[in-house]
């Protein structure tokens, strides 16, 4: 089943993104992008970059003696950061965004692809094949890095690009307070969600060291 879920996360991602650069960039060039600023305007979504690692993370493992063919990719502690992550895209996304527009045709089912199928298809993996019991409560830190980082991005961006990502990011229309609330709201979980995965990751180590015995 873990390899089923593996291979299947991969080339659903991998399509998913694909499809969604070919008519994200046409699409922002109609819409006065530049190509290289649609090309930086494809990157600058959180969903997508946590995709990208999803994928990264399934090929570094596809070898079948072992062998980790991307190895900053591979380790048990990226993997647990990466269903973090992706967690986070499927539930932003399910409990916020999807009511704030409504996407058609290909851009529906890049939608769906990337903020229900991927997220579902790459946790399952985790929790069947890829949480091994090893990751550490110090972990988070290094995991709530990524949205941080990601968040300082977006919003050093904005006032150059004259847009946000995200609508909550919004500074010009919505206000310091309200984005500063929107972003400690959405660490906060993340922060829960590193705390849950630790502590299933471990669960599920424990199980498989009876297992063994």
């Amino acid at each position: 089943m873990g390899r089923f879920l593996q291979i299947a996360g991969l080339v659903v991602g991998l399509i998913a993104l694909a499809l969604q650069f070919s008519i994200t960039i046409p699409a922002s060039v109609e819409a006065g992008r530049g190509l290289f600023g649609s090309i930086v305007f494809y990157f600058s979504f959180f969903t997508i970059l946590t995709n990208i690692g999803a994928v990264l993370v399934h090929t570094s493992l596809l070898s079948s003696n072992g062998h980790a063919w991307l190895p900053a990719f591979a380790g048990s502690r990226m993997r647990a950061g990466v269903a973090v992550s992706i967690t986070l895209v499927f539930i932003v996304y399910a409990t916020v965004l999807a009511r704030l527009w409504q996407p058609q045709g290909l851009f529906l089912l890049c939608d769906v692809l990337l903020h229900y199928v991927t997220p579902v298809l790459f946790v399952l993996w985790w929790l069947t094949s890829g949480a091994e019991g090893k990751t550490r409560w110090s972990d988070i830190s290094w995991w709530v890095v990524y949205p941080i980082a990601y968040l300082a991005y977006a919003l050093a961006r904005a006032p150059l690009a004259g847009e946000v990502p995200y609508p909550f990011l919004d500074i010009a229309r919505n206000g310091v307070e309200s984005v500063t609330i929107a972003a400690l709201a959405i660490t906060a979980l993340f922060v829960a969600i590193c705390v849950v995965a630790v502590f299933v990751d471990h669960g599920i180590g424990r199980l498989r060291s009876k297992g063994t015995r």
